[in-house]
């Protein structure tokens, strides 16, 4: 893996335990803009989704989805679960990323 290549799973909300998307990246920073932009038609413009309440980081691009998936197919009530214990006031954390 190329010195600096990271590999993120993450989820937005648009509130706190409100609608719920997963996804991966290579450039969090730059995937988390364009949900807060709105500049990608689809289901996370629909349903505004502009909080980052959750990421993690992966060595490979493989890992990576390979965690989306799973993540994807988790009961809601599991999701929420994990973002409580690593996130409880459902924070924006796109705020920590540009520092």
């Amino acid at each position: 893996m190329p010195l600096g290549m990271a590999f993120y799973v993450y989820i937005m909300s648009n509130r706190m335990h409100g609608t719920l998307y997963v996804g991966h990246t290579d450039d969090l920073v730059h995937r988390v803009e364009t949900h807060k932009t709105g500049t990608v038609p689809g289901f996370s413009q629909q349903h505004d989704l502009k909080l980052l309440v959750y990421y993690e980081l992966h060595d490979s691009r493989e890992a990576a989805r390979r965690r989306e998936r799973r993540l994807k197919h988790w009961l809601r009530a599991w999701k929420i679960k994990l973002i409580n214990e690593a996130n409880p006031e459902w924070r924006d954390l796109a705020e920590d990323l540009n520092q």
